[in-house]
């Protein structure tokens, strides 16, 4: 293993790391507990500076060969995910002063930066195992409501079910192949053999279990519901990211084709729809988001019916824009009242009237959300169903587009609300409030960038 392309090829994760270290010797030191926020800050965004500089200057490195690898593409993918961590870290300081939050959330994002170079099924385990396993602490670490516990607990249970199946599947993979290489997956989906399909099958199910697609999504509500709005913000927008790089990954290289189709198309029309149609009838705007990620899924996992050749830019612009959509209206939602009180969508009415900037804002992420154009969720819809058609599935593209339609109503009654009732609420300020508003500024300049230049984010991908 050459030093230097292990230094380099690495240097987002040793960046993580470094700040890892860093926040727990803040906390040790008790003086320095508030010290972990801006560390963890300092820590992501020279990660995802260190992979976007690495992208651009068209890093190819593989530090571990056969299990990590390195590509500019990949590098970008990285670096836009990573600084989207800064959203939800600034919008923590709300909900919890010690460091702990913080020095959980690097952890996880240090598992999901490893997924987008990982060219084994083996690190694709272990990234998504060190993704998941620090969100489970992060559910019941604000502890707000009594369902908290319950919720870590069904993440918990669920997620280590989708684990084992995955586990199981690389297994049987290996078994019948020798080899733990993420290709061995996108041989065996064209085999024929009962081993490879069983093993294929596992995966995919793992798969959905973990990105809350129907009808594996029961948990994804309850956990949304009883999870804190940072954590929520989190859970809906970075780890779903994870679940669907790891799709793209070990489907990298294949075409879909035969029974695998249906499973891959229908699953995720009936979570478009689903989603959709349930979400609407949602009083609770954690349990509204939660069951719009499943519409959102959805959508993700129909870019896979599509060509090979630029499967990752469509999946990780879709990823970029509707984690930024969503991290706006999380880090805009007025924080007034119980943690359960602020989760409730009548606490929205009249907002405009209270809040203008934060009403508009909402409105803003809604629409795009929505897939309404101008905005950048126009254009992330458009990529995802072109390479539907392009594919050949237009009909699985049109009825896409159909389920799409029926998540206008929910996302414009959100606009009706604050826009059109009356309703009373005390604006707050703070430290906490100054930062969240920050975070919702930062996501309305990226997704400005993605309105108004696509392209150039596309084409360094």
């Amino acid at each position: 293993m050459p030093t230097n392309d292990a230094l380099m090829g690495m240097l987002p994760e040793h960046l993580l790391l470094g700040g890892i270290v860093a926040g727990i010797v803040t906390v040790l030191l008790r003086r320095g507990r508030t010290l972990a926020l801006p560390v963890s800050i300092l820590a992501v965004l020279a990660s995802a500076g260190a992979a976007f500089w690495l992208g651009m200057n068209g890093t190819t490195a593989e530090p571990f060969p056969g299990q990590f690898a390195v590509t500019p593409p990949v590098l970008m993918a990285k670096g836009m995910l990573l600084l989207l961590a800064v959203p939800v870290l600034l919008m923590s300081r709300t909900e919890f002063e010690e460091g702990e939050f913080s020095i959980l959330l690097l952890s996880s994002l240090y598992g999901l930066s490893l997924l987008p170079s990982a060219t084994s099924a083996l690190v694709l385990f272990l990234g998504l195992e060190l993704m998941s396993i620090p969100v489970y602490a992060l559910i019941v670490l604000a502890f707000r409501r009594p369902q908290s516990a319950e919720s870590a607990l069904k993440y918990l249970v669920l997620s280590g079910a989708a684990s084992a199946m995955f586990l199981m599947g690389i297994s049987l993979l290996y078994g019948s192949s020798g080899s733990m290489s993420a290709g061995t997956f996108a041989q065996a989906l064209s085999a024929t053999d009962a081993l490879s399909r069983t093993a294929v099958v596992l995966v995919i199910v793992a798969l959905f279990l973990k990105g809350a697609v129907v009808p594996f999504h029961a948990w994804a509500p309850d956990t949304y519901e009883g999870a804190s709005i940072p954590v929520t913000a989190y859970m809906a927008t970075l780890s779903k990211a994870g679940v669907l790089i790891v799709a793209w990954r070990l489907c990298d290289g294949a075409e879909l084709s035969g029974p695998l189709v249906s499973i891959v198309a229908v699953l995720p029309l009936i979570s478009i729809v689903w989603g959709n149609i349930t979400a609407i009838r949602q009083q609770s705007l954690r349990r509204m988001i939660a069951y719009s990620s499943i519409a959102h899924a959805g959508y993700l996992f129909y870019a896979l019916l599509g060509p090979s050749a630029g499967r990752l830019e469509s999946i990780t612009f879709y990823l970029v824009v509707y984690a930024a959509s969503n991290l706006l209206a999380f880090a805009m939602v007025p924080n007034t009242g119980t943690d359960e009180e602020r989760d409730r969508l009548d606490r929205l009415n009249g907002l405009f009237h209270r809040d203008p900037l934060a009403a508009s804002l909402i409105a803003v992420a809604m629409l795009s959300l929505a897939g309404l154009p101008p905005l950048p969720g126009f254009t992330a819809k458009f990529l995802i169903f072109q390479t539907v058609v392009a594919a050949g599935y237009s009909a699985y593209a049109v009825l896409g587009l159909v389920g799409s339609f029926l998540g206008l109503y929910f996302y414009l009654r959100v606009i009706q609300r604050m826009f059109m009732n009356t309703g009373e609420g005390v604006r707050t300020t703070g430290t906490g409030e100054a930062l969240a508003r920050t975070a919702g500024v930062l996501c309305l300049l990226a997704m400005a960038a993605l309105t108004i230049v696509p392209g150039w984010a596309l084409a360094r991908l």
